[in-house]
Protein backbone atom coordinates (compact mmCIF):
# COMPACT_ATOMS: atom_id res chain seq x y z
CA UNK A 1 0.00 0.00 0.00
CA UNK A 2 1.05 3.52 -0.53
CA UNK A 3 2.68 4.64 2.70
CA UNK A 4 4.43 7.85 3.32
CA UNK A 5 8.04 8.17 3.77
CA UNK A 6 9.51 6.46 7.43
CA UNK A 7 12.86 4.87 6.97
CA UNK A 8 15.06 7.80 7.26
CA UNK A 9 13.14 8.30 10.55
CA UNK A 10 13.25 4.87 11.66
CA UNK A 11 16.95 4.70 10.67
CA UNK A 12 17.61 7.60 13.23
CA UNK A 13 15.67 6.09 15.57
CA UNK A 14 17.41 2.92 15.61
CA UNK A 15 21.08 4.55 15.55
CA UNK A 16 19.91 5.94 18.92
CA UNK A 17 18.95 2.91 20.51
CA UNK A 18 22.24 1.01 19.52
CA UNK A 19 24.03 3.90 20.87
CA UNK A 20 22.52 3.69 23.96
CA UNK A 21 22.94 -0.38 24.11
CA UNK A 22 26.70 0.92 24.15
CA UNK A 23 27.16 3.54 25.87
CA UNK A 24 23.94 2.39 29.42
CA UNK A 25 24.52 -1.30 28.59
CA UNK A 26 20.74 -1.35 27.99
CA UNK A 27 19.36 -4.92 27.39
CA UNK A 28 19.11 -6.17 23.98
CA UNK A 29 15.62 -7.62 24.79
CA UNK A 30 14.50 -3.80 25.55
CA UNK A 31 16.30 -2.54 22.01
CA UNK A 32 14.43 -4.97 20.35
CA UNK A 33 10.87 -4.82 21.25
CA UNK A 34 11.49 -0.64 20.90
CA UNK A 35 12.13 -1.27 17.34
CA UNK A 36 9.75 -4.65 16.08
CA UNK A 37 7.56 -4.38 13.49
CA UNK A 38 3.85 -4.12 15.65
CA UNK A 39 2.79 -7.66 13.67
CA UNK A 40 5.41 -9.78 14.93
CA UNK A 41 4.92 -8.07 18.57
CA UNK A 42 3.53 -11.64 20.74
CA UNK A 43 0.88 -9.64 22.33
CA UNK A 44 -0.30 -8.59 18.98
CA UNK A 45 -0.07 -12.22 17.62
CA UNK A 46 -1.37 -13.77 21.11
CA UNK A 47 -4.48 -11.08 20.66
CA UNK A 48 -4.98 -12.01 16.19
CA UNK A 49 -5.27 -16.02 17.70
CA UNK A 50 -7.99 -14.95 20.02
CA UNK A 51 -9.84 -12.63 17.54
CA UNK A 52 -9.69 -15.26 14.52
CA UNK A 53 -10.57 -18.33 17.10
CA UNK A 54 -13.66 -16.13 18.24
CA UNK A 55 -14.95 -15.06 14.55
CA UNK A 56 -14.24 -18.47 12.79
CA UNK A 57 -16.57 -19.63 15.62
CA UNK A 58 -18.95 -16.80 14.58
CA UNK A 59 -18.78 -17.93 10.95
CA UNK A 60 -19.42 -21.46 11.83
CA UNK A 61 -22.44 -21.14 14.65
CA UNK A 62 -24.40 -17.84 12.65
CA UNK A 63 -23.65 -19.78 9.36
CA UNK A 64 -21.89 -16.49 7.30
CA UNK A 65 -20.10 -16.91 4.06
CA UNK A 66 -17.75 -14.87 4.75
CA UNK A 67 -15.57 -11.44 6.28
CA UNK A 68 -12.19 -9.86 5.62
CA UNK A 69 -10.99 -7.70 8.29
CA UNK A 70 -7.58 -5.02 8.76
CA UNK A 71 -6.20 -3.68 10.86
CA UNK A 72 -4.07 0.15 10.61
CA UNK A 73 -1.96 1.39 12.55
CA UNK A 74 -0.73 5.13 11.27
CA UNK A 75 0.98 4.35 7.75
CA UNK A 76 0.56 0.38 7.75
CA UNK A 77 -2.02 -2.38 7.31
CA UNK A 78 -0.49 -4.36 9.89
CA UNK A 79 -2.34 -6.96 10.05
CA UNK A 80 -5.61 -8.11 7.18
CA UNK A 81 -6.69 -11.66 6.54
CA UNK A 82 -10.22 -13.48 5.13
CA UNK A 83 -12.31 -15.12 6.29
CA UNK A 84 -14.69 -18.42 5.08
CA UNK A 85 -15.54 -17.89 1.47
CA UNK A 86 -16.24 -14.70 -0.99
CA UNK A 87 -18.48 -17.59 -2.92
CA UNK A 88 -19.56 -20.64 -1.59
CA UNK A 89 -20.63 -22.49 -4.46
CA UNK A 90 -17.61 -21.81 -6.31
CA UNK A 91 -15.76 -21.96 -2.51
CA UNK A 92 -13.85 -19.23 -3.60
CA UNK A 93 -12.12 -17.92 -0.28
CA UNK A 94 -11.83 -15.03 0.87
CA UNK A 95 -9.01 -13.08 0.82
CA UNK A 96 -7.28 -9.26 1.25
CA UNK A 97 -7.81 -8.29 -2.39
CA UNK A 98 -11.33 -9.46 -2.45
CA UNK A 99 -13.87 -6.51 -3.19
CA UNK A 100 -17.20 -5.70 -1.58
CA UNK A 101 -19.78 -3.13 -1.77
CA UNK A 102 -18.88 -0.42 0.33
CA UNK A 103 -22.30 0.56 0.98
CA UNK A 104 -22.83 3.80 3.05
CA UNK A 105 -18.97 4.06 3.06
CA UNK A 106 -19.31 5.88 0.15
CA UNK A 107 -20.56 8.92 2.48
CA UNK A 108 -16.98 9.79 3.89
CA UNK A 109 -15.52 10.28 -0.02
CA UNK A 110 -18.60 12.55 -0.20
CA UNK A 111 -17.54 14.25 2.59
CA UNK A 112 -13.95 14.20 1.37
CA UNK A 113 -14.93 15.63 -1.71
CA UNK A 114 -17.10 18.15 -0.40
CA UNK A 115 -14.32 19.41 2.12
CA UNK A 116 -11.69 19.42 -1.07
CA UNK A 117 -14.24 22.02 -3.03
CA UNK A 118 -14.11 24.15 -0.08
CA UNK A 119 -10.58 24.36 0.27
CA UNK A 120 -9.83 25.40 -3.41
CA UNK A 121 -12.82 28.09 -1.78
CA UNK A 122 -15.70 26.64 -4.91
CA UNK A 123 -17.84 26.14 -1.80
CA UNK A 124 -18.81 26.69 1.27
CA UNK A 125 -20.69 24.49 4.16
CA UNK A 126 -23.21 27.13 4.99
CA UNK A 127 -24.45 27.62 1.31
CA UNK A 128 -27.86 26.86 0.13
CA UNK A 129 -27.82 23.19 -1.60
CA UNK A 130 -30.50 25.45 -4.51
CA UNK A 131 -27.23 27.94 -5.06
CA UNK A 132 -25.61 25.07 -6.67
CA UNK A 133 -28.72 23.07 -7.61
CA UNK A 134 -31.39 24.99 -9.21
CA UNK A 135 -34.26 21.83 -9.10
CA UNK A 136 -33.60 21.17 -5.13
CA UNK A 137 -37.28 21.94 -4.25
CA UNK A 138 -39.08 19.93 -1.70
CA UNK A 139 -41.78 20.02 0.71
CA UNK A 140 -40.72 21.53 3.69
CA UNK A 141 -41.71 20.52 7.16
CA UNK A 142 -42.32 23.88 8.20
CA UNK A 143 -43.57 26.81 5.99
CA UNK A 144 -40.53 29.87 7.42
CA UNK A 145 -37.57 26.66 7.34
CA UNK A 146 -34.48 27.94 6.92
CA UNK A 147 -32.83 27.03 3.56
CA UNK A 148 -30.54 23.44 3.51
CA UNK A 149 -27.46 23.87 3.71
CA UNK A 150 -24.30 21.78 2.34
CA UNK A 151 -23.51 21.34 6.29
CA UNK A 152 -27.06 20.01 6.79
CA UNK A 153 -26.54 17.36 4.08
CA UNK A 154 -23.34 16.39 5.61
CA UNK A 155 -23.84 16.28 8.97
CA UNK A 156 -27.80 14.34 8.55
CA UNK A 157 -29.18 17.22 9.89
CA UNK A 158 -31.37 18.63 7.05
CA UNK A 159 -34.47 17.02 8.19
CA UNK A 160 -34.96 15.26 4.30
CA UNK A 161 -36.23 11.83 4.26
CA UNK A 162 -34.23 8.83 4.42
CA UNK A 163 -34.57 7.52 1.01
CA UNK A 164 -36.04 8.67 -2.80
CA UNK A 165 -38.16 6.24 -3.01
CA UNK A 166 -38.12 1.71 -2.84
CA UNK A 167 -34.76 1.26 -4.04
CA UNK A 168 -34.74 -1.09 -0.90
CA UNK A 169 -37.23 -2.83 -1.60
CA UNK A 170 -36.57 -3.54 -5.24
CA UNK A 171 -32.94 -2.33 -5.48
CA UNK A 172 -34.44 -0.10 -8.15
CA UNK A 173 -32.26 3.25 -7.77
CA UNK A 174 -33.23 6.25 -9.33
CA UNK A 175 -31.11 7.58 -12.17
CA UNK A 176 -29.87 10.84 -11.32
CA UNK A 177 -32.59 12.36 -13.99
CA UNK A 178 -34.81 10.64 -12.13
CA UNK A 179 -34.12 12.10 -8.84
CA UNK A 180 -34.54 15.50 -9.84
CA UNK A 181 -37.85 14.68 -11.15
CA UNK A 182 -38.87 13.35 -7.71
CA UNK A 183 -37.73 15.43 -5.34
CA UNK A 184 -40.23 18.27 -5.32
CA UNK A 185 -42.67 15.21 -4.16
CA UNK A 186 -40.18 14.31 -1.43
CA UNK A 187 -41.75 15.55 2.02
CA UNK A 188 -39.43 16.83 5.00
CA UNK A 189 -39.92 14.92 7.62
CA UNK A 190 -38.03 17.52 9.75
CA UNK A 191 -36.93 21.11 9.95
CA UNK A 192 -33.25 21.91 9.92
CA UNK A 193 -31.22 21.24 12.92
CA UNK A 194 -34.11 20.21 14.82
CA UNK A 195 -32.67 16.22 15.20
CA UNK A 196 -30.29 13.99 13.56
CA UNK A 197 -31.60 12.27 10.60
CA UNK A 198 -29.90 9.47 8.65
CA UNK A 199 -30.43 10.21 5.12
CA UNK A 200 -29.46 8.54 2.29
CA UNK A 201 -31.06 11.09 -0.10
CA UNK A 202 -29.34 14.09 1.32
CA UNK A 203 -26.01 12.46 0.01
CA UNK A 204 -27.42 11.73 -3.26
CA UNK A 205 -27.90 15.59 -3.27
CA UNK A 206 -24.39 16.39 -2.02
CA UNK A 207 -22.89 14.16 -4.51
CA UNK A 208 -24.89 16.10 -7.37
CA UNK A 209 -23.09 19.42 -5.60
CA UNK A 210 -19.70 18.12 -6.50
CA UNK A 211 -20.55 17.12 -9.98
CA UNK A 212 -22.22 20.50 -10.48
CA UNK A 213 -19.39 22.44 -8.81
CA UNK A 214 -16.46 20.32 -10.25
CA UNK A 215 -17.87 19.57 -14.15
CA UNK A 216 -16.86 15.89 -13.42
CA UNK A 217 -19.35 12.82 -12.69
CA UNK A 218 -19.07 11.46 -9.15
CA UNK A 219 -16.38 8.15 -10.56
CA UNK A 220 -14.00 10.52 -12.34
CA UNK A 221 -14.09 13.22 -9.57
CA UNK A 222 -13.23 10.27 -6.97
CA UNK A 223 -10.59 8.69 -9.44
CA UNK A 224 -8.70 11.63 -9.80
CA UNK A 225 -9.02 13.38 -6.59
CA UNK A 226 -9.21 10.34 -3.85
CA UNK A 227 -8.59 6.94 -5.37
CA UNK A 228 -4.94 8.05 -7.38
CA UNK A 229 -3.89 10.34 -4.85
CA UNK A 230 -3.91 7.23 -2.57
CA UNK A 231 -3.26 4.90 -4.33
CA UNK A 232 -6.83 3.33 -4.58
CA UNK A 233 -6.37 1.25 -7.37
CA UNK A 234 -9.08 -1.43 -6.29
CA UNK A 235 -11.61 0.79 -5.78
CA UNK A 236 -14.44 2.00 -8.39
CA UNK A 237 -17.68 3.40 -8.69
CA UNK A 238 -21.38 1.15 -9.50
CA UNK A 239 -18.89 -1.49 -11.74
CA UNK A 240 -19.29 -5.28 -11.45
CA UNK A 241 -15.99 -5.73 -11.62
CA UNK A 242 -14.13 -8.92 -11.21
CA UNK A 243 -12.98 -10.13 -7.78
CA UNK A 244 -16.58 -9.11 -5.97
CA UNK A 245 -17.57 -11.23 -3.69
CA UNK A 246 -20.50 -12.64 -4.11
CA UNK A 247 -23.49 -10.94 -1.91
CA UNK A 248 -26.02 -13.01 0.02
CA UNK A 249 -28.97 -12.23 1.70
CA UNK A 250 -30.07 -12.87 5.55
CA UNK A 251 -30.51 -16.51 6.37
CA UNK A 252 -33.58 -17.79 6.67
CA UNK A 253 -35.14 -20.18 9.20
CA UNK A 254 -34.11 -23.00 6.91
CA UNK A 255 -30.81 -21.52 6.75
CA UNK A 256 -30.97 -21.04 3.53
CA UNK A 257 -29.51 -17.46 1.90
CA UNK A 258 -30.76 -15.69 -1.21
CA UNK A 259 -27.91 -15.39 -3.90
CA UNK A 260 -27.80 -11.01 -4.71
CA UNK A 261 -26.66 -10.00 -8.19
CA UNK A 262 -25.25 -6.98 -9.03
CA UNK A 263 -27.08 -3.70 -7.98
CA UNK A 264 -26.26 -0.47 -9.70
CA UNK A 265 -27.07 2.22 -6.90
CA UNK A 266 -26.91 5.10 -10.15
CA UNK A 267 -27.88 8.11 -9.02
CA UNK A 268 -27.60 7.47 -5.25
CA UNK A 269 -23.94 6.20 -5.81
CA UNK A 270 -22.51 9.20 -3.68
CA UNK A 271 -24.46 7.59 -0.84
CA UNK A 272 -23.80 4.41 -1.33
CA UNK A 273 -22.15 3.06 -4.67
CA UNK A 274 -18.54 2.73 -4.08
CA UNK A 275 -16.92 -0.72 -4.83
CA UNK A 276 -13.40 -1.73 -2.63
CA UNK A 277 -10.84 -3.55 -0.76
CA UNK A 278 -9.77 -3.76 2.89
CA UNK A 279 -6.55 -3.03 1.30
CA UNK A 280 -7.64 0.32 -0.18
CA UNK A 281 -10.05 1.39 2.85
CA UNK A 282 -7.05 0.91 5.00
CA UNK A 283 -5.34 3.79 2.74
CA UNK A 284 -8.01 5.50 3.36
CA UNK A 285 -8.13 5.30 6.76
CA UNK A 286 -4.21 6.36 6.73
CA UNK A 287 -5.21 9.23 5.12
CA UNK A 288 -7.40 10.36 8.22
CA UNK A 289 -3.63 10.36 10.54
CA UNK A 290 -2.14 12.54 7.87
CA UNK A 291 -0.65 16.73 9.01
CA UNK A 292 0.21 19.10 6.49
CA UNK A 293 -1.67 20.78 3.72
CA UNK A 294 -3.66 18.49 1.22
CA UNK A 295 -1.45 16.99 -1.72
CA UNK A 296 0.34 14.05 -2.80
CA UNK A 297 -0.99 11.33 -0.49
CA UNK A 298 -2.87 14.20 1.82
CA UNK A 299 -5.59 14.15 0.55
CA UNK A 300 -7.14 16.93 2.61
CA UNK A 301 -5.42 19.63 4.76
CA UNK A 302 -4.98 19.50 9.00
CA UNK A 303 -7.89 21.87 9.82
CA UNK A 304 -10.30 20.15 7.22
CA UNK A 305 -9.62 16.93 8.95
CA UNK A 306 -10.34 17.97 12.80
CA UNK A 307 -13.51 19.46 11.55
CA UNK A 308 -14.57 16.16 9.61
CA UNK A 309 -13.51 14.33 12.97
CA UNK A 310 -15.34 16.43 15.03
CA UNK A 311 -19.11 16.10 16.35
CA UNK A 312 -21.54 18.52 14.75
CA UNK A 313 -24.74 16.95 15.41
CA UNK A 314 -25.72 15.18 18.26
CA UNK A 315 -28.35 12.33 18.32
CA UNK A 316 -31.09 13.22 20.77
CA UNK A 317 -30.03 10.27 23.09
CA UNK A 318 -26.67 12.09 23.35
CA UNK A 319 -25.01 8.24 22.95
CA UNK A 320 -23.40 9.02 19.67
CA UNK A 321 -22.75 12.61 17.26
CA UNK A 322 -21.98 12.93 13.72
CA UNK A 323 -19.16 14.67 12.65
CA UNK A 324 -18.84 15.89 8.69
CA UNK A 325 -19.06 12.79 6.92
CA UNK A 326 -17.90 10.47 9.84
CA UNK A 327 -19.91 9.33 12.56
CA UNK A 328 -18.46 9.93 16.13
CA UNK A 329 -19.08 7.42 19.50
CA UNK A 330 -17.87 7.34 22.71
CA UNK A 331 -17.24 3.88 24.29
CA UNK A 332 -15.48 3.62 27.70
CA UNK A 333 -14.04 7.03 27.92
CA UNK A 334 -12.72 6.61 23.88
CA UNK A 335 -13.67 8.45 21.02
CA UNK A 336 -13.85 6.51 17.72
CA UNK A 337 -15.23 7.84 14.21
CA UNK A 338 -15.96 6.10 11.60
CA UNK A 339 -18.91 4.38 9.36
CA UNK A 340 -21.08 1.69 8.77
CA UNK A 341 -22.57 0.42 5.52
CA UNK A 342 -25.37 -1.72 4.24
CA UNK A 343 -26.20 -2.65 0.49
CA UNK A 344 -28.13 -5.90 -0.98
CA UNK A 345 -25.41 -8.88 0.21
CA UNK A 346 -22.89 -6.45 1.76
CA UNK A 347 -22.54 -4.91 5.34
CA UNK A 348 -19.38 -3.29 6.43
CA UNK A 349 -17.58 -1.06 9.19
CA UNK A 350 -15.20 0.77 9.74
CA UNK A 351 -13.89 1.88 13.09
CA UNK A 352 -10.70 4.48 14.23
CA UNK A 353 -9.16 6.06 17.06
CA UNK A 354 -7.13 8.93 16.09
CA UNK A 355 -4.96 9.25 19.42
CA UNK A 356 -3.55 5.90 19.18
CA UNK A 357 -3.66 6.34 15.05
CA UNK A 358 -5.65 2.41 14.97
CA UNK A 359 -8.47 1.68 12.97
CA UNK A 360 -10.17 -1.65 11.93
CA UNK A 361 -12.34 -2.09 8.91
CA UNK A 362 -14.63 -5.46 8.53
CA UNK A 363 -16.04 -6.49 5.30
CA UNK A 364 -18.95 -9.46 4.72
CA UNK A 365 -20.50 -10.35 2.29
CA UNK A 366 -24.03 -10.74 3.68
CA UNK A 367 -26.54 -8.54 5.30
CA UNK A 368 -27.22 -10.16 9.45
CA UNK A 369 -23.29 -10.04 9.85
CA UNK A 370 -23.68 -7.77 12.32
CA UNK A 371 -20.00 -5.46 11.50
CA UNK A 372 -20.02 -3.23 13.94
CA UNK A 373 -19.82 -5.87 16.71
CA UNK A 374 -17.01 -8.02 14.86
CA UNK A 375 -15.67 -4.19 14.36
CA UNK A 376 -15.84 -3.80 18.13
CA UNK A 377 -14.50 -7.12 19.25
CA UNK A 378 -11.38 -6.58 16.42
CA UNK A 379 -10.31 -3.07 17.94
CA UNK A 380 -10.43 -4.01 21.66
CA UNK A 381 -7.95 -7.72 21.10
CA UNK A 382 -5.98 -6.51 18.05
CA UNK A 383 -6.36 -3.04 17.89
CA UNK A 384 -5.72 -2.40 21.02
CA UNK A 385 -2.83 -4.71 21.27
CA UNK A 386 -1.33 -2.62 18.22
CA UNK A 387 -2.20 0.66 19.49
CA UNK A 388 -0.05 -0.63 22.72
CA UNK A 389 3.08 -1.76 20.31
CA UNK A 390 2.57 1.70 18.51
CA UNK A 391 2.58 4.27 21.12
CA UNK A 392 4.97 6.58 21.23
CA UNK A 393 5.67 7.78 24.93
CA UNK A 394 5.62 11.58 24.66
CA UNK A 395 9.36 13.45 25.84
CA UNK A 396 8.59 14.35 29.53
CA UNK A 397 10.86 17.05 31.01
CA UNK A 398 12.65 15.50 33.84
CA UNK A 399 11.02 16.05 37.82
CA UNK A 400 13.03 18.88 39.14
CA UNK A 401 13.29 18.13 43.45
CA UNK A 402 13.34 21.81 43.07
CA UNK A 403 9.90 22.82 41.90
CA UNK A 404 8.50 21.19 45.57
CA UNK A 405 9.00 24.85 46.30
CA UNK A 406 5.76 25.63 44.71
CA UNK A 407 3.48 24.35 46.47
CA UNK A 408 1.80 26.05 48.89
CA UNK A 409 -1.99 27.70 49.06
CA UNK A 410 -2.39 30.95 46.64
CA UNK A 411 -5.21 33.66 46.52
CA UNK A 412 -6.80 35.89 44.40
CA UNK A 413 -9.83 37.96 44.42
CA UNK A 414 -11.92 35.04 42.35
CA UNK A 415 -10.96 32.37 45.26
CA UNK A 416 -8.19 30.15 46.75
CA UNK A 417 -5.97 27.53 44.94
CA UNK A 418 -4.04 24.85 46.62
CA UNK A 419 -1.04 23.41 44.94
CA UNK A 420 -0.13 19.97 46.38
CA UNK A 421 3.06 18.30 46.15
CA UNK A 422 2.77 14.52 45.02
CA UNK A 423 4.53 11.92 43.92
CA UNK A 424 7.18 14.20 41.70
CA UNK A 425 4.21 16.46 40.14
CA UNK A 426 2.01 19.21 40.81
CA UNK A 427 -0.86 19.17 40.91
CA UNK A 428 -4.13 21.77 41.91
CA UNK A 429 -7.24 21.31 44.15
CA UNK A 430 -10.10 23.91 45.28
CA UNK A 431 -9.40 23.93 49.43
CA UNK A 432 -12.86 24.85 50.16
CA UNK A 433 -14.43 22.36 47.68
CA UNK A 434 -17.01 19.24 49.59
CA UNK A 435 -14.85 16.64 48.16
CA UNK A 436 -11.35 16.06 47.07
CA UNK A 437 -10.86 16.60 43.59
CA UNK A 438 -7.68 15.92 41.62
CA UNK A 439 -8.46 16.80 38.32
CA UNK A 440 -5.75 19.79 37.58
CA UNK A 441 -2.23 19.29 37.05
CA UNK A 442 0.91 21.00 36.50
CA UNK A 443 3.32 19.05 33.42
CA UNK A 444 6.02 20.60 33.69
CA UNK A 445 7.95 22.65 30.79
CA UNK A 446 11.43 23.61 32.25
CA UNK A 447 13.10 26.77 33.28
CA UNK A 448 10.09 26.71 36.62
CA UNK A 449 7.49 26.91 34.07
CA UNK A 450 4.25 24.63 33.79
CA UNK A 451 1.44 23.57 31.29
CA UNK A 452 -2.30 23.40 33.30
CA UNK A 453 -3.55 19.69 32.18
CA UNK A 454 -6.91 19.50 32.73
CA UNK A 455 -9.95 17.44 31.29
CA UNK A 456 -12.41 19.59 30.49
CA UNK A 457 -11.54 23.64 28.87
CA UNK A 458 -12.42 26.15 31.63
CA UNK A 459 -9.57 28.33 33.32
CA UNK A 460 -6.97 28.55 31.96
CA UNK A 461 -5.97 24.68 30.44
CA UNK A 462 -3.86 24.58 28.05
CA UNK A 463 -1.55 27.53 29.14
CA UNK A 464 1.43 28.19 30.71
CA UNK A 465 1.74 28.43 34.34
CA UNK A 466 4.95 30.34 36.12
CA UNK A 467 5.46 31.33 39.33
CA UNK A 468 7.53 34.55 40.64
CA UNK A 469 9.81 34.47 42.86
CA UNK A 470 11.01 37.68 45.40
CA UNK A 471 14.13 37.42 47.87
CA UNK A 472 14.44 33.64 47.52
CA UNK A 473 10.11 33.25 48.08
CA UNK A 474 7.73 32.19 45.86
CA UNK A 475 5.24 34.92 46.13
CA UNK A 476 2.74 34.55 43.14
CA UNK A 477 1.99 31.90 40.76
CA UNK A 478 0.84 32.92 37.36
CA UNK A 479 -1.37 31.22 35.54
CA UNK A 480 -2.23 32.33 31.22
CA UNK A 481 -2.94 35.96 31.79
CA UNK A 482 -4.02 35.76 35.58
CA UNK A 483 -2.55 35.71 38.96
CA UNK A 484 -2.91 34.82 42.49
CA UNK A 485 -0.74 35.88 45.63
CA UNK A 486 0.87 33.09 47.81
CA UNK A 487 -0.26 33.11 51.56
CA UNK A 488 1.20 29.96 52.78
CA UNK A 489 3.51 27.53 52.15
Amino acid sequence: MSKRPRAAGRCVRTGVLILALSTWSVSPASVFAQVMPPADNPEVQAQIRLFSAWLESQIAYRGLPGVVVGVVAGDDLVWSRGFGFADMEAARPMEPSTRFRMASHSKLFTATAIMQLREAGQVRLDDPVSDYLSWFRFQQAAEDDPPITIEHLLTHSSGLPREARSHWSDWDFPTGEELVALMPERQAAFSPEVRWKYSNLAYSVAGMVVEHVSGMTWADYLQQNVFDPLGMAASSVDRDVPGLATGYGRRMPDGTREIIPFVDARGMAAATGLTSTVEDMARFVSAQFRDGARGQDRILGTASLREMHRVRMLENTWTRGQGIGFSVQRVDGRLYVGHGGGYPGHTTQTLIQLDDRVGVIVLTNTNDSNPSQIASQLMKTVGGAVADATKVEPQQTEWDPAWARFAGLYRSRWGDSQVVLMDERLVIISPNAGEIQVSTELEPLGDGRFRMVAPTGGGAVGEVVRFVERDGRVVRMITGDSYADRVRD
